[in-house]
């Protein structure tokens, strides 16, 4: 019992500094994404940050599996190097049971993977893709754009110079058409836009009010303390009416409904349904392979980065077979057993290989005494 907590607490620690080493660097990576939305259309820095927290279960459901992995590696290679792992096996513990603590923690990382896949990331990501779809066709942020002129419709177009923190806007001009006998030209020092319950209104304020009468040519000239121009439907916004994959809960990419598949794309949401529970396994698998490369056969005193080696080149190649066969079954749906092979048979070979050797050792442990005997 000690000797699992022991190394649980080993592999935990390495754990926790792999996973918020890899989150931070695909944090940066993918903040990048949303430097648009803070230039050009002002997003605060808390909705910038609640954008990327709301990504983040997508992000760990990928870094969990491989943090499981790398620190298993890291641990065990460590404790090889300080003879711990050569005391333990002296003491007649087989490698099964000195992959132990390994596969529980592979176990509790696939059981939060699966929190993930299940529930977390379809509920973050649906609300990430909500809150990005009112930034980016929000009325607000597609007029009050500085130093920019905003068409709205064929008839008005909006320009502000300046827009400031507490939300006033300096150097306002609207040019008005909707009225296509008498166009209207509006400058104002500064104002604000409001909602109202019929719409979004800019009042302004110590400016002019220009109109033109098409027939006549004539212009007529109104200065004004305070005017309210009415923008009508502009706030009819674009309605978002589809919703991507990684929105979906599993059951909806099981069985999906004519409400969620465009195009036929019917095999290719079953595959990501699939995929979602194929996944987090793989935190067992690469842990499996890894456990039964570094276990297997004598420990050597020159260090094992040759099976480290083998054992990342492995989990690689169980990952490429993750992502192929999900491919393969978007395109065929049989191939949908092919995912599930991709990642149990690993887990399978690898037990056998540990098991084998725990046997291998034992019988040449009851050997010894009947070759003594011998002699």
């Amino acid at each position: 019992m000690r000797l699992n907590l022991y190394l649980v607490r080993q592999i935990v620690t390495a754990m926790v500094f792999i996973v918020v080493s890899l989150t931070c660097v695909i944090w940066l990576s993918q903040s990048l994404r949303f430097v648009d939305l803070i230039v050009n259309r002002g997003l605060p820095i808390h909705t910038f940050v609640y954008l990327t927290v709301m990504l983040m279960p997508t992000w760990l459901s990928i870094v969990l599996p491989i943090a499981s992995f790398a620190s298993v590696l890291f641990v065990y290679n460590k404790m090889t190097a300080d003879r711990e792992m050569v005391v333990m096996a002296a003491a007649g513990l087989s490698p099964l049971r000195l992959a132990q603590p390994a596969l529980i923690v592979a176990v509790g990382t696939t059981a939060l993977c699966f929190l993930m896949t299940a529930y977390l990331m379809p509920m973050s990501y649906r609300g990430f893709k909500e809150l990005q779809w009112q930034i980016r066709h929000n009325f607000e942020n597609l007029i009050l754009r500085e130093g920019e002129f905003r068409t709205l419709g064929d008839d008005l177009t909006v320009y502000v110079r300046t827009r400031e923190d507490e939300g006033t806007l300096l150097g306002i001009v609207v040019h008005d058409q909707r009225n296509k006998a008498k166009p209207v030209t509006l400058v104002a020092e500064r104002g604000a836009l409001v909602s109202t319950p019929k719409g979004p209104r800019v009042v302004m304020a110590n400016g002019s009010r220009q109109e033109r009468d098409v027939e006549t040519g004539r212009v007529n000239i109104l200065y004004f303390d305070r005017y309210t121009i009415d923008l009508g439907g502009a706030d009819e916004q674009e309605q978002r009416n589809y919703r991507d994959a990684n929105e979906l809960f599993i059951h909806e990419l099981l069985n999906p409904s004519e409400a969620v598949t465009t195009g036929g794309n019917v095999s290719e949401l079953i595959a990501e349904g699939h995929q979602r529970l194929t996944s987090p396994l793989l935190a067992l698998t690469l842990t499996a392979i890894g456990l039964a490369v570094l276990l297997s056969g004598e420990f050597s005193r020159r260090g094992q980065a040759m099976r480290i080696i083998v054992a990342v080149l492995l989990a690689g190649v169980a990952e490429a077979a993750g992502l192929g066969t999900k491919y393969l079954a978007a395109k065929s749906p049989p191939m949908i057993a092919a995912m599930w092979l991709a990642v149990l048979l690993p887990i399978i070979i690898s037990l056998l290989v540990l098991s084998r050797t725990r046997l291998r050792n034992r019988a040449a442990a009851s050997s010894a005494p009947s070759s003594a005997a011998a002699g």
